[in-house]
């Protein structure tokens, strides 16, 4: 089983971009989701999550007021609109299922970490340029 992040791609300061999480061998409305990036010499954190019901959601402070995720439970897919990017968005993107909190209950008390992630697949790249 595998999650496949994909859409990324190169974006001028401004402008959007849409990432899709899908599965094989899995049916995410099970799960929370959750995204990550990484920047080169960073630390993966934690973007954005969406609960199994997708009634809860979760925003890192830098992307509040401009990433949007959703998910699509009949194509099995779990979706990251990023709006207004910065070149400091550059990284790489990865979904995972969160093991730990289906329901998204403790997202805004403890933030996402890698650790209570699963299922990496291979992330996809997002360059913004200014």
């Amino acid at each position: 089983v595998q999650l496949q992040a994909s859409g990324g791609g190169l974006a001028q300061a401004g402008g959007s971009l849409r990432l899709s999480c899908a599965a094989s061998g899995l049916t995410l409305d099970n799960y929370a989701i959750g995204w990550f990036r990484q920047a080169p010499g960073e630390e993966r954190e934690g973007v954005s999550c969406i609960s199994s019901s997708g009634v809860s959601t979760y925003y890192a402070d830098s992307v509040k007021g401009r990433f949007t995720i959703s998910r699509d439970n009949a194509k099995n897919t779990v979706y990251l609109q990023m709006n207004s990017l910065k070149p400091e968005d550059t990284a790489v993107y990865y979904c995972a299922v969160d093991w730990r909190d289906p329901y998204g209950r403790t997202w805004n008390v403890f933030p996402p970490v890698p650790a209570d992630f699963g299922y990496w697949g291979q992330g996809t790249q997002v360059t913004v340029s200014s």
